[in-house]
């Protein structure tokens, strides 16, 4: 069990105060071990509380310790298998889903409000989004770009996305304040601080 400094409980109880509980991430069937370290890596700079896996058609990549083993250990992660119940799922919780994309009906990312509840889903490197997914959300979004090259790395993306949401959601100030209720709050930190 780890030590319970004051400095070190004082890190815990401020990074969970600024975790968001209403933005999430899809990650469909990413096979890159160091694409899906670096999607935990950029969620736990932006405050994502929990992520979700959807894997049917890859394994879920076994994770290097060195690379990935601090994001892992302190972002959530919800493993799916039925795209159809994990869409209505996160529907029911009150989430818009929106896929990322570049068909005619793609709006642009800065068309989009990021402080409501929100999951985004991001594709394979190679084959892009799940059929199934792009069958069950509408929504679709694209980041602007200004070269010739048409897509970025997967990671990336992840990144300029939440960097985004983190930067409509520090404008209206949600990260002043929990926005998890104080007695979650208070498992919370004591999950934390058993890690």
């Amino acid at each position: 069990m780890k030590q319970r400094t004051e400095r070190r409980i004082k890190k815990i109880i401020s990074v969970l105060s600024k975790r968001q509980k209403d933005l999430t991430l899809i990650i469909d069937n990413i096979h890159d071990p160091h694409n899906v370290s670096a999607i935990l890596r950029s969620c736990d700079a932006f405050g994502v509380h929990k992520i979700h896996l959807y894997y049917t058609t890859e394994q879920f990549p076994e994770l290097g310790k060195k690379s990935s083993a601090s994001a892992r250990k302190w972002v959530e992660r919800e493993k799916h298998t039925d795209a159809k119940s994990m869409i209505e799922s996160l529907t029911r919780q009150g989430f818009r889903i929106i896929r990322t994309g570049f068909s005619e009906k793609a709006k642009s990312i800065l068309e989009y409000d990021l402080t409501e509840p929100v999951a985004i889903i991001l594709g394979n490197e190679h084959r892009g989004l799940s059929p199934e997914l792009m069958e069950l959300v509408d929504d679709e979004l694209y980041i602007p770009m200004q070269g010739m090259v048409e897509s970025l790395n997967v990671s990336v993306a992840a990144a300029i996305i939440l960097y985004e949401s983190w930067r409509q959601r520090w404008v209206k100030g949600m990260y002043d304040r929990p926005s998890f209720d104080e007695n979650t709050l208070s498992k919370l930190i004591e999950i934390w601080l058993s890690k």
